[in-house]
């Protein structure tokens, strides 16, 4: 069954954060449309928390063989200093929410262009949520209750996410049993002129010529590259200076995503308070995107020069990695601007591209360090710097937010 929308016949071009076209607005209190990102938000919550907490359990479960684990025992878990494991990825948590690309199939259909800055930020922001939790709980739990109480308490939640997924949340409007009849026709007329039924394939040969397409990719990389400098060698460089071992500490340890989650549902907010300000859409992209780079590489750039004050150094670590969550409502969600129907793929594929960054930094800085031991970690802090600057220039000249002609519904015709 489809439904007709009350711009179905209308041209379809400019259905932008600045278009001209506004359907009536349904209430977002107890409305479908939030209470699915709800859902989102708690499955990445307990999809992070259940990573964040394999790591603590086998400790424990070690330790448990020869004596009582204790809670740094157990937060010591989490390799590579305080902030991030290379091999659970949380290093690479502000873009691991979103290099789960398959849930932005949901956005491509739920979300109106208005509040898809919240919308996607409300459900990207439990991953931060779940490592916080996860750190500060998952040692006392342990310690308390035994390691299999960790299992019994994430497992169960999980399941009942599971169960709430199954049940409340469906492919888009039409289909939903339940949803108000005036918010359902608001998201349809919403993206009535973005998104069709019609199946059609990948143009993979406009994609690789598209400009807006390539400028997302990169500054995805280059603020990638940022961030796992941040969560892995900034602290290791903390406690080099200060002879502190921070990742002894959990609130410490989670004192970053705190901030993260924080600044990732009032950065989202903010971007769709912007559009109602009648600015424009790409304009709110890039403000967004500049806010969430300038000021994190800026604060790591001036890390090695604060060395003499710890309490200024961690506030510095903490705000870059915090504030780097303001790029959500920006870069990270493009996709979804110049490709909604095409935009599940384009977000795997651009976070598939900017992971290499977390091969390629602890690389390159690794280098860099053993090179230079005296200037090596002005070196690291200096190159993230510049590769983050590099890809936002990139980003700010041909980033787009309006849906590319290769996006667009492509009829047959018959020659």
């Amino acid at each position: 069954m489809t439904e007709l929308s009350p711009t179905a016949g209308k041209n379809s071009q400019d259905i932008q954060g600045d278009e001209k076209l506004s359907p009536r607005k349904a209430p977002s209190i107890c409305s479908t449309r939030y209470g699915i990102a709800f859902i989102v938000h708690l499955c990445n919550f307990i999809i992070m928390a259940q990573n964040i907490i394999m790591n603590i359990t086998m400790v424990a479960m070690v330790n448990n063989t020869s004596h009582q684990p204790s809670f740094n025992d157990s937060t010591e878990g989490l390799p590579v200093d305080s902030f991030g494991d290379p091999n659970n990825s949380p290093k690479s948590l502000p873009a691991r929410g979103l290099g789960y690309g398959g849930q932005f199939a949901i956005w491509e259909r739920w979300s109106p262009p208005h509040e898809r800055s919240r919308l996607c930020g409300i459900a990207v922001s439990g991953l931060l949520l779940g490592t916080c939790i996860a750190i500060l709980l998952g040692g006392i739990i342990s310690q308390t209750l035994g390691w299999p109480s960790v299992f019994y308490i994430f497992g169960g939640f999980g399941c009942i996410c599971f169960l709430l997924w199954c049940v409340l949340v469906y492919d888009d409007p039409v289909t939903h049993p339940w949803i108000n009849i005036t918010e359902k026709e608001y998201i349809i007329s919403s993206l009535a002129q973005q998104v069709n039924s019609t199946k059609q394939p990948l143009p993979i040969k406009a994609m690789v010529r598209s400009l807006p397409l390539w400028s997302m990719c990169v500054c995805c990389f280059s603020h990638q590259w940022l961030i796992n400098i941040i969560i892995i060698y900034a602290p290791t460089y903390i406690s080099s200076v200060f002879n502190i071992d921070i990742k002894n500490s959990g609130f410490l340890s989670a004192l970053p995503f705190i901030i993260a989650w924080v600044i990732c549902l009032l950065g989202s907010y903010l971007a769709d308070f912007l559009l109602t300000k009648n600015f424009r859409l790409v304009t709110v992209r890039k403000i967004a995107t500049v806010l969430g780079n300038v000021p994190s590489s800026t604060f790591l750039l001036v890390l090695p020069f604060v060395a003499s004050n710890y309490i200024i150094a961690v506030s510095l670590l903490t705000l870059s990695c915090g504030l780097g969550l303001l790029c959500q409502p920006g870069v990270y969600i493009n996709a979804l601007d110049i490709a909604p129907r095409h935009s599940s793929f384009l977000m795997g594929a651009s976070r598939a591209f900017a992971q290499i960054s977390a091969v390629l930094a602890p690389t390159v800085s690794g280098f860099l360090l053993s090179q230079d031991p005296e200037f090596g970690w002005r070196n690291v802090f200096s190159l993230s710097f510049v590769i983050n600057t590099l890809g936002l220039i990139f980003y700010l000249i041909f980033g787009k937010a309006e849906v590319q002609d290769w996006a667009k519904e492509r009829k047959l015709t018959h020659l």
